[in-house]
């Protein structure tokens, strides 16, 4: 349901948002050399699931599953097969620099599809925005460039900006329709089902190290990155321009660089600044309010004093 949040909540959840999707990328990768991708994907998004039902039972009436139903599962097709299956398998095909920043394609297609599909406008600064958004992306990204350079890999990486690109607009299209935790919680759920079952025929559950750090780290992507921040994510889109909300996630490859750095003893160079530069002053304009003139000013005032009147 439709309800506007306060700034000072909006960047409270912009935070944290940014920060458990920026540190998921090196957890990710940590974790995968215990367990087989699909698997992982499949793991993680269902136990996300199950523990966002127990909190959408005390008000089940709002699942309304036969009207949403269709909704439901149009959600679990882009945003959890689509989005997490094809970048599951697609990293496999290319450098995962490359690959991150084809996939952070996608608030530039947020923001393109809300203005022809929801009717957000789309000034020339927000357009400059975006594009700069995405340079900074691939500034950041430029070490992951070498390499060989899958045509496959390409079309997956891009595939899966596509599917959460199209299941964002959706959600917010549907947004008066749905109650948003039953919504993240149906689509984890069907998505991970249908994860785990591919995953259980592709690969082996053999191959899965039941380590005390991989344990931990599944419980972490479980209950932050998944079900928390997907809950936020689309709480924030609820609550103002899908536009503007895609543009703060150009930060989450920044977020993302700095954790590798402490995890990963990856360092810190030029590139990761002067992205992070570009990302900063791409926010700013995506972000950036037209200014009121005076004269539409005193119109609204106008109005204002005969509606109370």
């Amino acid at each position: 349901m439709h309800q506007r949040l306060s700034p000072k909540a909006t960047l409270g959840l912009v935070l944290f948002l940014v920060a458990v999707w920026g540190i998921n990328w090196p957890l990710t990768k940590l974790a995968l050399t215990d367990v087989p991708p699909l698997l992982f994907s499949g793991l993680r998004t269902l136990i996300g699931g199950l523990l966002l039902l127990l909190i959408s039972l005390r008000n089940a009436s709002r699942l309304n599953w036969k009207q949403n139903k269709g909704a439901y599962l149009v959600l679990a097709l882009f945003n959890i097969i689509g989005y997490y299956g094809l970048q599951t398998v697609g990293i496999g095909y290319l450098p995962a620099g490359l690959f991150s920043t084809i996939v952070f394609l996608q608030p530039v297609l947020l923001g393109l599809f809300s203005w022809m599909w929801l009717g957000e406008s789309m000034t020339w600064l927000k357009v400059l925005g975006l594009i700069l958004g995405f340079g900074g992306v691939a500034e950041i990204s430029i070490g992951g460039l070498q390499g060989h350079i899958s045509p496959i890999g390409i079309l997956l990486a891009i595939l899966s900006a596509l599917c959460w690109a199209i299941g964002s607009i959706y959600m917010k299209k549907k947004s008066a329709q749905l109650d948003s935790l039953w919504a993240v919680t149906m689509q984890m759920l069907i998505g991970g089902v249908f994860l785990m079952v591919t995953g259980s025929a592709a690969e082996s559950w053999g191959d899965i190290h039941w380590t005390p750090a991989f344990v931990g780290t599944l419980m972490f992507i479980s209950v932050f990155v998944i079900a928390a921040g997907w809950w936020v994510y689309f709480k924030l889109l609820d609550s103002g321009e899908a536009s503007t909300v895609g543009s703060y996630t150009f930060a989450i490859p920044v977020i993302a660089s700095v954790f590798s750095i402490f995890m990963l003893d990856e360092s810190v160079t030029l590139t990761l600044l002067f992205g992070l530069l570009m990302i900063c002053i791409s926010i700013a304009l995506v972000n950036r309010k037209k200014p009121i003139r005076a004269d539409q000013a005193a119109l609204a005032s106008q109005r204002s004093c005969g509606q109370g009147s």
